[in-house]
């Protein structure tokens, strides 16, 4: 079992996953950010947790945030439009890390760096030849980390998640279908919208992460995180409006229409390239990680919709909320 345990970027909603999970086994953690207010206002009430604010362009403050830290777990997050720093920001986390005497690293990692899939599913294995800058740049993160671990200066392994939902999970390709139904609206979606495609339910991600990072075989390379199998994304807005009672009524954007509002809108604009996902998806197989790990407990897609929309009903107080940042894939992620 790994010691000090730190999460970098925990106030995106996978950190917030892992801080539950970590909590649920009476591990104390270190939660490590630029807001103090914002971590105080997330972890403050749990005991387990200890606050640390960071600049990653200082390195004093990089080194203060890993000191005495055994296992950090990397989530940091940019802005979408601002993908360069990906690589930026881990060196400079890797320098200070490893300056500090920290063991392991886990990055939450995405399927970027595959670029087009060759194959169906796609395997651990797959060749990484990213077709896009975002690819490109998380791909130059990655070997930045690999690097440090074939030198034999940290072990680091990687996981990767697919798109992903839950409740207040709010930048996610399905969050405003979500709001919508809520509403009786019609749900705008990001077509095509019949191809396959996999999400991971956010609450499921916590307690793989915690396995993973205490597994010994587990360092060297990277994991795939599949979804809860193959769906599409009318299946799962058809399975909400369901729930709610109502016919669903969908409205369907195509890749004209995202440059079209890209002119108005940085995030919309920069999700042009990453089309391609809709068009040509990369669904995983996880088959390597169930069997390292064993049990990989997986929430059905109906019963993440229900708890999403139950958390959505509920007021926000009266439930425990992650933050809406996500840092694995886009507004659709890590």
């Amino acid at each position: 079992m790994a010691g000090k345990v730190a999460l970098f970027g925990a106030s995106g909603v996978i950190g917030q996953s892992v801080a539950n999970a970590l909590k649920a086994e009476g591990r104390p953690y270190r939660v490590v950010g630029r807001s103090r207010g914002s971590l105080e206002s997330e972890f403050g009430a749990d005991p387990l947790a200890e606050v640390v604010t960071w600049n990653p362009d200082d390195p004093a403050s990089v080194r203060y945030a890993a000191r005495g830290v055994d296992t950090l777990i990397y989530m940091v997050g940019v802005n979408y439009w601002q993908f360069h720093l990906h690589p930026q920001v881990m060196r400079k986390t890797l320098d200070g890390a490893i300056a500090e005497g920290v063991k392991h690293v886990v990055l939450i990692g995405t399927v970027y760096p595959y670029g087009l899939p060759r194959t169906t599913p796609v395997r651990d294995d797959h060749p990484r030849e990213p077709n896009s800058f975002k690819g490109r740049m998380r791909k130059e993160q990655e070997d930045l980390l690999l690097a440090e671990h074939a030198a034999g200066r940290i072990q680091a392994t990687i996981l990767r998640l697919p798109d992903f939902y839950g409740p207040h999970v709010e930048r996610s390709f399905l969050h405003r279908a979500f709001v919508a139904a809520l509403a009786g609206k019609r749900a705008q979606l990001i077509g095509p919208i019949d191809t396959p495609h996999e999400f991971v339910f956010v609450p499921d991600v916590g307690p793989i992460v915690l396995k993973l990072m205490d597994e010994p075989r587990a360092y060297g390379r990277s994991w795939n995180l599949a979804g809860a199998g193959a769906t599409t994304q009318r299946q799962m807005i058809e399975e909400t409006y369901r729930q709610l009672g109502r016919p669903a009524k969908v409205l369907t954007m195509g890749k004209g229409m995202l440059r079209f509002i890209g002119l108005f809108d940085p995030f919309m604009r920069e999700l042009v390239e990453m089309h391609y996902l809709l068009t040509t998806p990369v669904l995983m197989d996880d088959s390597e990680l169930r069997h390292l790990l064993g049990d990989v407990p997986k929430t059905p897609y109906a019963e993440g919709i229900r708890q999403t929309l139950a958390a959505m009903k509920a007021p926000r107080s009266a439930t425990v909320s992650p933050a809406p940042v996500a840092t694995g894939r886009p507004r659709p992620t890590p």
